[in-house]
């Protein structure tokens, strides 16, 4: 299952720039979209976590300027910042003698934000694309199974397409295990593993909710200093999302405190320990679970430059997700999980006071139909096919 979108940009991206960051979260599919997309061209493929690979580049000059014909991929390349500096020399003495020299494309699981700290060097020479899991236009088909299928075991691949729910369950266990005992002790990142799963579980409890950082902290016997540091390596590894509030001066108390989301609904159920989907339609956490995953599939498609936003005021008016797509154009979506969502007048007010252009609220059926307010309740698969 190959994303058609970003192998599209990727393609296009390779054409005008020397270095490609692809980032994702591990597993989620990168190098195979890598090695699928370069089929016609020359290339060469080193993965940064073999030693036999990492051997080849005890003189990294000397093997990738041999190599000046092909486009270089560099597996998990936040295992070697020192790189960085390497391709720049590279990359520079290319435009100097006037050729386009080599390509690279960097693949790596950590997000934009923590690998610019090593990268600054190739600033303006290097392009960044995130890739998600797989989303709901990517899988065979969009009927209510896949739909809930998908929204079950989230979208790692190697779990979506797992013969049982229970394998796939267990397959998340073992990506979560990885994450904790091995991958992020190799970052450099000195944290009990114990520890962070239990922040891990318990903003799973508060999927979608403003955290209380003082609160955590009492509970994981830290302090908030900590807690926060915690949560930026779950976010730089692209396990959890932040999102932002809605920063316009409305004249109005604003909540001015971030969302945390667990990104992918298979590791959000996997740490609640539900096993089924029975056993999600019966959890507390059901709501906020399916908001989060209708807004990944969302993010996952966005147009470039697209910014994303939740708002809502002191006394209760609010917009699930808000995309500034220009400075022109302004969607506001309230996400509902049921097939006759009702809709609140916090949510119109809330709409007036950032003056949204567009008005959605994205439910559990299939039809396309409008509402008061100027306001269309639309399938999340034709939200996003909107935003293509």
């Amino acid at each position: 299952m190959i994303s058609r979108w970003i192998s599209k940009k990727l393609e296009q991206t390779l054409q005008h720039t020397p270095a490609v960051a692809l980032l994702g979260a591990r597993q989620v599919g990168k190098t195979t979209l890598a090695q699928d997309i370069v089929k016609s061209r020359s290339t060469i493929y080193l993965d940064l976590e073999s030693p036999e690979d990492l051997v080849k580049l005890s003189d990294p000059t000397a093997f990738l300027s041999s190599h000046s014909d092909k486009l270089v991929i560099l597996d998990e390349i936040q295992r070697t910042p020192d790189l960085f500096r390497i391709l720049r020399g590279l990359i520079d003495k290319n435009r100097q003698a006037g050729r386009r020299g080599e390509q690279f494309l960097l693949l790596g699981s950590a997000s934009m934000d923590l690998l610019r700290q090593s990268s600054e060097s190739l600033a303006g020479r290097i392009s960044y694309i995130e890739m998600a899991g797989l989303n709901l236009l990517e899988v065979p088909a969009q009927t209510r199974a896949h739909i809930q299928k998908l929204w079950l075991r989230g979208g790692f691949p190697e779990s979506y397409l797992a013969n049982t729910d229970a394998f796939g369950m267990d397959w998340l266990e073992n990506l979560i295990r990885t994450y904790l005992e091995r991958d992020i002790p190799q970052m450099g990142f000195r944290v009990p593993a114990n520890r962070l799963r239990r922040l891990w579980t318990m903003l799973a409890h508060l999927q979608g909710e403003t955290v209380n950082f003082s609160k955590l902290a009492s509970n994981l016997e830290v302090d908030s200093k900590t807690v926060s540091y915690y949560l930026e390596i779950l976010a730089d590894l692209l396990l959890v999302r932040r999102l932002e509030p809605w920063y316009a001066n409305v004249k109005k108390r604003l909540v001015k405190s971030p969302r945390f989301y667990i990104r992918d609904s298979g590791i959000l159920h996997k740490l609640l320990s539900i096993s089924d989907y029975d056993a999600l339609l019966s959890h507390p956490v059901l709501g906020k679970s399916w908001e989060g995953f209708a807004i990944e599939n969302i993010l996952s498609v966005l147009p470039g430059g697209t910014e994303a936003y939740f708002y809502r005021t002191a006394v209760g008016a609010e917009i699930d997700l808000l995309l500034r797509l220009s400075s022109r154009e302004l969607w506001a979506i309230d996400i509902k999980k049921g097939t006759a969502p009702k809709i609140t007048r916090g949510f119109h007010q809330a709409c007036e006071d950032v003056r949204a252009t567009q008005k959605f609220v994205v439910y559990g059926g299939d039809e396309e139909f409008p509402l008061k307010h100027d306001t269309t309740c639309i399938s999340l698969q034709n939200l996003m096919r909107r935003l293509l």
